[in-house]
C-alpha cells in the first residue's frame, strides 16, 4: 500500500515509517523537518506542515492511509478535511492512554496518580477522539498505546485489547516504541478496528 505518515521524525513517527517500509509499504514520510525522517527503501521524505488542510491534502493525495504520528497538535476537523479533499479512506492515529478505562466509568485520565503535569497532553488526545467518534465518511481508527511508551527492544509480543488499559502481572503497562510500530501496522493491514479505537501493552 501506499501510506502516508504525518510526523514522520518523531519517535512514534519514525518507528512507524520504518515498519512500514520494512514489510514494503510505499510511504511518503511528512515531516516539518525532513532531513530528520530516517533513510530507507520504500521511503519519501517530504517537508509538510499538518496545520494546512488544503496543503495536506495535496501531500497525501493518491494515498491508501494517513497515519498520524502527531501527538493532536493538529485539529481531528483539519486532518479528516484534508483526508476528504485528497480522496483518501483510511484515517490511523497515534492517541493518548489518558482516555483507556482502569475501571468501568474510569478513566486513567481521572485516577489521584495521574500526573497533574501530563494532563495538558492528554486532554487534547481525548478530545480528539471524541470528534473522531463522529466522523462517518472517513474509516478511522485510534490507537492508545499503554500507560508508558518508551526506547526498548522489539519483541514483536504484546497483547491487544479496546477501551481498558492493559497491565501485567505487577500492574505495570508499557510497550516499547518499535511493539507500538508493529500493532501500528498490524492495524493497518489487518483492519480489525474500523470507527474504533484499541490499545496494547505488555
Amino acid at each position: 500500500m501506499k501510506i502516508s505518515v504525518l510526523g514522520a521524525s518523531g519517535r512514534a513517527g519514525s518507528e512507524i515509517t520504518r515498519e512500514l517500509a520494512a514489510r514494503g509499504h510505499q510511504v511518503i514520510a511528512i515531516a516539518r523537518k525532513p532531513e530528520a525522517i530516517p533513510a530507507a527503501d520504500n521511503v519519501t521524505p517530504v517537508a509538510g506542515d499538518a496545520s494546512d488542510a488544503a496543503v495536506l491534502a495535496e501531500l497525501i493525495k493518491g494515498s491508501d492511509a494517513v497515519i498520524s504520528a502527531l501527538h493532536h497538535n493538529v485539529a481531528a476537523e483539519t486532518l479528516l478535511t484534508a483526508l476528504k479533499t485528497a480522496g483518501v479512506p483510511r484515517l490511523l492515529v497515534t492517541g493518548g492512554a489518558g482516555s483507556l478505562e482502569v475501571a468501568p466509568g474510569v478513566r486513567l485520565i481521572d485516577t489521584p496518580d495521574f500526573p497533574e503535569e501530563f494532563k495538558p497532553y492528554a486532554l487534547p488526545g481525548i478530545a480528539f477522539l471524541d470528534d473522531l467518534r463522529s466522523e462517518t465518511q472517513v474509516d478511522w481508527t485510534f490507537f492508545s498505546p499503554a500507560a508508558f511508551i518508551e526506547e526498548g527492544p522489539r519483541l514483536g509480543a504484546f497483547r491487544t485489547g479496546t477501551d481498558q488499559l492493559i497491565v501485567d502481572a505487577d500492574g505495570h503497562s508499557k510497550i516499547s516504541f518499535a511493539d507500538y510500530a508493529i500493532a501500528m501496522v498490524d492495524e493497518l493491514e489487518q483492519h480489525n478496528h474500523s470507527r474504533a479505537r484499541f490499545t496494547a501493552a505488555y
